[in-house]
């Protein structure tokens, strides 16, 4: 089995656009990750918290179609967790997925007595630079290669 995770997608307003759910789809049906559950999770401009299956919206319903059958173990509670890190007025879109992409090395790791030590979230602007140092770094060994 991959590694799970359960990342909280945020969106402003109080719909997810189809969008993102139509995304999640897509990783799906790719073999990139198995959808366990997902949640939807509201917080009204008031602060109210509620939550709801992505089969009750009727405009995801061909996307949720796609991502298939979930084993309803995200709850209130979830919910609840998930609210505390979101501004009044939005939403978002809880995933409990299974990174099939890294099953296999996964495995690997496991036969040779391995373990995921630590997992080490990297803030969205650290990545923005590492994407940007990359982009660097492969146009400078393209020009280099252009001049051999």
């Amino acid at each position: 089995m991959g590694p799970v995770e359960c990342p909280v997608l945020a969106f402003p307003g109080e719909r997810l656009g189809v969008a993102a759910v139509t995304a999640i789809a897509d990783l799906r049906r790719a073999g990139q990750v198995r959808l366990i559950d997902s949640l939807v999770v509201t917080k009204s401009p008031t602060g109210e918290v509620s939550s709801s299956e992505l089969v009750e919206y009727e405009e995801y319903a061909a996307a949720a179609a796609e991502i298939g059958p979930e084993a309803n173990l995200l709850g209130p509670e979830d919910a609840a967790e998930a609210a505390e890190t979101m501004e009044p007025g939005s939403c978002a879109l809880m995933l409990l997925v299974e990174h099939l992409w890294a099953g296999r090395a996964a495995d690997a790791i496991r036969e040779a007595d391995g373990r995921v030590a630590a997992r080490v979230p990297i803030p969205h602007e650290y990545v923005e630079q590492a994407h940007a140092a990359y982009r660097e770094v492969v146009a400078a060994a393209a020009a280099t290669a252009g001049r051999s």
